[in-house]
């Protein structure tokens, strides 16, 4: 059984913004990290026959090299990319002006300048200019690979796609190898999760130092959003902060609404860290100054109940359909204000696999198989449909070789505990 009773007996917020952790990159050889992960992409690929990918998505250009650049504004436009076939070169296709940020880095054979196959980069002339950027990739292609390789691609667009199927490979979607290669993780990448989680605990500790009645939840949520950004983090990837009757239904976002006294307030970190690694836990606060409300307290030890349960039967070689049937049994009551998710996979962002709940399993959930090096973030929302208040909570656990450990350590609420 997972031992989270500690989280119980260190409720006060002394000392929390210098909670002892390894700090960031000590210990982690970076070198060694980037060959792993590069590594693995390589031979998820091999396994399924696919000779090279394109990718587009920041986040997996970085995992593959450790290259880094403008991450939310490359994640919508498509001018920087990666070629990684399974054997030969790597070439990243930089944005312009910018061939100087990766060099050095001992995953990049060679830096090119990037064919910007959008309609703001090119206008009426977006055929003409997919046609060129197909035409580039193919050349590389046919080069590194041979003709009629298979090749495996991820968000660009249709036109580009469909200009470098004229070429003659055969293209395939490539977030299967990206995900599966994700998937598993490290010792450095552990290395690089826990100093990660360390600098967002100490950014969660002054937010929950700053929470009182009258603040505003977009100036509290800026305080998370200072402290990441000072500790080397990259960003916060959505707005989860809300209090009050806005605690329920979830997923409302941050605004301008001034807390009130002896309200909940809820908080999804979805904190992109130091080393792009993915810091994912929830936790629920109470603004004072009076004790909560019995209602409150039900609620906040339901969906307690509920992680701590869920976090239990996670082990490896535990199937997902299993789990999904032995995963804790949600109450009518709460069933329609659900989290959609019963766990999921964490690394540099949300990833695979989801875990879904059993009576979601025949529409949207797939089986596989929990492994160890996995870190698995275990969820729960709780709020009746129609209620005023909702609680969410979430830890942030490794699969190890045999069980689970608790990587997220930052307190539950005391208050809402007694």
């Amino acid at each position: 059984m997972a031992d989270l009773d500690w989280h119980a007996e260190r409720g006060d917020l002394e000392g929390l913004s210098r909670l002892d952790r390894e700090p960031a990159g000590e210990g982690i050889d970076l070198v060694a990290l980037r060959a792993h992960r590069l590594g693995r992409l390589r031979a998820e690929m091999a396994a399924r026959d696919i000779a090279a990918c394109v990718l587009f998505d920041p986040v997996n250009i970085r995992y593959a090299t450790g290259a880094r650049n403008m991450q939310v504004f490359h994640a919508r436009n498509p001018a920087r990319y990666l070629f990684v076939p399974v054997d030969g070169k790597v070439v990243l296709y930089e944005f312009p002006g910018c061939h100087h940020l990766a060099a050095g880095l001992e995953t990049i054979d060679e830096i090119r300048g990037a064919v910007t196959a959008s309609f703001v980069a090119a206008g009426p002339g977006i055929g003409a200019r997919e046609v060129e950027w197909a035409r580039d990739i193919a050349a590389l292609v046919r080069e590194t690979c041979g003709a009629g390789a298979r090749l495996g691609i991820e968000r660009i667009n249709a036109g580009a796609v469909l200009a470098l199927a004229h070429h003659g490979f055969a293209i395939v979607d490539a977030q299967e190898p990206v995900e599966r290669a994700r998937a598993v993780k490290s010792a450095d990448e552990i290395a690089c999760v826990r100093a990660a989680l360390a600098s967002v605990e100490r950014a969660v500790a002054d937010l929950r130092a700053a929470l009182r009645p009258g603040i505003r939840e977009n100036e509290l949520w800026s305080v998370l959003h200072a402290r990441v950004i000072a500790e080397d983090g990259d960003y916060v990837e959505t707005r989860l902060l809300s209090s009050g009757p806005r605690t329920n239904p979830w997923f409302q976002e941050a605004g301008p609404r001034v807390i009130e006294a002896n309200e909940l307030v809820a908080l999804d970190t979805d904190v992109v860290g130091c080393h792009g690694y993915y810091c994912d836990f929830s936790r629920t606060f109470h603004s004072g100054p009076e004790a909560p409300s019995a209602a409150q307290r039900e609620l906040y030890r339901t969906a307690l109940e509920q992680v701590r349960h869920n976090l239990d039967l996670l082990r490896p070689g535990l199937t997902f359909r299993d789990y999904a049937e032995r995963a804790w049994a949600i109450p009518e009551r709460f069933v329609a204000n659900r989290y959609y998710l019963s766990a999921h996979g964490c690394g540099m962002t949300g990833e695979y696999p989801y875990l879904y709940h059993a009576m979601d399993f025949p529409e949207a959930g797939y089986d596989g198989v929990i492994e160890p090096g996995m870190t698995i973030c275990v969820e729960s929302y709780i709020g009746e449909a129609g209620g005023r208040d909702g609680v969410k909570l979430e830890e942030q656990v490794l699969v190890t070789e045999t069980g689970t450990e608790v990587l997220s350590r930052f307190p539950f609420e005391a208050a809402l505990l007694r």
